[in-house]
Order: structure tokens, then sequence, then C-alpha cells
């Protein structure tokens, strides 16, 4: 397994080993060994192409996160909402698939969202710390101060997400 550092800190990504051959292939997802956080929880999700979720993260818990694409391809967004951080307010983006086997390790305190680019997307998510929906909150996807390119304007996005916050109104929770 590979491990690139991006320009935020903590937030890196991994490149899987993967055995083919005339079959298909085998990949490693996760090992343990290359991990200093644990991950008790894992949860996946499906999208229909042209999905947008996010940006979610939980104020109080909050979870560091190993995203890997189990199938299809999306474009992922992850948010720096560490107050102390230098990179505060800064996002990353990387197109992470099925197909270049890259999964990205997002720290606690990031804010996550991602767009399906195809059809049947299946996502792992492996969290460093339980779900504690009490102190979900979501940072709205176009917020102005952010600045995120997306790759599309079409977008099926869930009531929920629908409502989330302004990056200026998070800063006051915070």
């Amino acid at each position: 397994m590979k491990v690139k550092k991006t320009k935020i800190k903590g937030l890196l990504i991994y490149k899987k080993k993967s055995f083919n051959d005339n079959r298909g292939y085998f990949r490693e997802l996760f090992l343990e060994k290359n991990f200093k956080i644990k991950f008790p929880f894992d949860a996946m999700s499906f999208s229909k192409k042209n999905v947008l979720r996010g940006l979610h993260l939980q104020r109080k818990n909050p979870q560091a996160k190993l995203i890997t694409v189990l199938s299809g391809k999306i474009y992922d967004v992850s948010v720096d909402c560490r107050k102390r951080s230098k990179t505060f307010g800064k996002y990353f983006s990387i197109i992470l698939s099925e197909k270049n086997n890259k999964s990205l390790l997002i720290p606690a305190g990031f804010a996550h969202g991602f767009y399906a680019l195809t059809d049947n997307v299946v996502l792992l998510y492996k969290s460093s710390k339980y779900r504690h929906s009490k102190s979900e909150t979501g940072i709205k996807w176009n917020d102005k101060d952010l600045k995120i390119k997306w790759p599309t304007k079409k977008m099926i996005i869930s009531q929920k997400d629908k409502k989330n916050i302004s990056f200026k109104d998070f800063k006051r929770l915070i």
C-alpha cells in the first residue's frame, strides 16, 4: 500500500495493492497495521449518477473516515473544519473510483461530500467513531465562501442536504 500526502495535514491518499489476472482481481482494502486510527464502524452507500451527498460532519465526536469506492467513480470533497488548523476552510478534491483503487483518509474534524460521476456507485466508509446523530450537521455544497469547483451543476440532492447551513453559520457553532 502506497501513501501520498496532500497539502492538508493528515489528509492522505492510499493506493492499494491489486492482484489482477484473466478472471478479474483481488484487492486488499484495509490493513490495520497501516493505520494509527482504529475504525470500529463501517457503513456503505449506494448512489445513482449525478447524486451529491454532503457536506457532512459531526461537531461532537468528530469521525476520521477512510473512503473507498467499491463500484463506480466519484468526485470526492473534504473541507477542513478544524478550528485551529492552518488550512481551516480549505477544501481538497479527488477522483476516487473502483478503477484507480485509491482510498482517502479524512481526519476527524472535516466535512465530507461526494458527487457520483457514474451510475451504481458503492462507497465504503470506515469511521473512527460511531454515528452521533445529535451532533450531525451539514455545510452547503455550493457555499460561496468555500468556492468548491464541482464537476457539474446537474445534481440530485436530498431535501436534508438542501437545508445544510453556510460555512459562516458553521463557524459560529464551533
